[in-house]
């Protein structure tokens, strides 16, 4: 099976930023996607298909357009959100992004209705309904065909780093996990979800997907859900293991860091250098050990099992990347990950805020609507 990679302009970024809908009322989620997309696209629907549905009516989908700088792509989701929020305000709907609801359990959700997802959910079943997850998708453009397989290895060696700064769920369905991030773990329970298959070549990521087709576990492309993946259809590698991030400020800074791996493996290759490729069984125990201890996580950062903490390893590549970010003019950006490690990532800030409420999730849901609105990580 030929698949073709279009072509791109490198190192362009693109986000796709998942968002909730709660009740301001009760602090539950609200399903009300259909209603809120049809007054948007009575009054903007030139910005169709930048705010979309997704499988669950309590969620939208913002998407930029391609752009060379992340501030731009920021903006543009600056923009996407000041547009939802005139429509959900008067509605008595607020927003928020996690990477799970704190409190909601998923037989109150509601379903959006078409073949894609009633399909979806007749082979998943419970854990297709369970999926109440939201996250930040990074799509970063590849010039040839050729780098896609090596930078999708050579990013996976970084999977802990941008697992742990943007873990944000530690609550589900109303109780403590004691994970960092049981969105990922939660997420893999779907067929052909998790981490990538260790293929070596183009050829043998078109014969996976041949095969996958083939006998129906998939109808197209996209549904082969890796956590990172080739995105033939736009010439992209997507960056799908981000949690849902409440700030705009937190995405730039996750957005900043892909972006600059991505262009930073791109210009090893230029130079005829091997790029970094860790065991998949190391891939896998660091994907776990950033899940599960988020920034206290030990990872293992080379082939010989080397291991060193998580924040020392992503101040160090903030640090190795300077110089790629600023040929890409978003040094601020990349440096604004230095700020996550200095505030905590999210799920530390959900857990404090539980603690100061004894255990009243609903303040941590109110907790993520005001730090959605006011682009403002909640103070230690």
């Amino acid at each position: 099976m030929k698949i073709t990679f279009e072509s791109s302009q490198r190192s362009t970024v693109g986000v796709e930023w998942e968002i909730a809908m709660v009740d301001r009322k009760t602090n539950e989620l609200a399903n009300v996607a259909d209603s809120i997309i049809s007054e948007l696209q009575s009054t903007n629907p030139e910005h169709y298909p930048h705010i979309t549905t997704e499988l669950m009516q309590n969620t939208l989908e913002l998407v930029t357009s391609p752009h060379s700088k992340v501030t731009d792509a920021i903006a543009q989701l600056g923009q996407l959100v000041e547009e939802v929020s005139a429509v959900t305000t008067p509605r008595g709907i607020g927003l928020m992004c996690a990477g799970s609801h704190p409190l909601s359990k998923w037989a109150d959700q509601h379903i959006t209705a078409g073949e894609r997802y009633d399909k979806f959910i007749r082979r998943t079943q419970w854990w297709g309904r369970n999926m109440m997850i939201w996250g930040v998708h990074v799509h970063v453009g590849i010039d040839t065909q050729e780098k896609v397989i090596p930078i999708l290895h050579a990013l996976l060696s970084y999977y802990p780093h941008l697992q742990a700064l943007s873990a944000s769920s530690p609550f589900w369905a109303g109780e403590a996990t004691g994970y960092a991030s049981n969105r990922a773990l939660m997420f893999q329970q779907l067929p052909t979800a998790g981490l990538p298959y260790d293929l070596d070549t183009w050829a043998e990521y078109e014969s996976y997907i041949a095969d996958l087709m083939s006998t129906g576990i998939i109808s197209e492309v996209n549904e082969a859900r890796w956590d990172i993946r080739p995105s033939p259809r736009w010439g992209t590698i997507e960056l799908r293991y981000c949690d849902g991030l409440s700030t705009l400020q937190e995405i730039a800074a996750v957005t900043a860091l892909s972006q600059c791996l991505t262009e930073h493996f791109s210009r090893e290759l230029d130079a005829g250098r091997q790029l970094p490729r860790l065991q998949p069984w190391f891939v896998r125990e660091n994907k776990w050990r950033a899940a599960r201890y988020g920034l206290n996580a030990p990872i293992i950062t080379a082939q010989d099992g080397t291991e060193q903490p998580v924040q020392v390893a992503i101040v160090e590549a903030v640090e190795m990347l300077q110089p790629v970010a600023k040929d890409l003019d978003c040094v601020e950006e990349l440096n604004s990950v230095l700020t996550i490690l200095e505030h905590r990532p999210s799920y530390e800030r959900q857990l404090r805020v539980a603690e100061r409420n004894h255990g009243d999730l609903g303040a941590v849901v109110e907790s993520l609507m005001h730090e959605f609105e006011s682009g403002a990580a909640t103070a230690k």
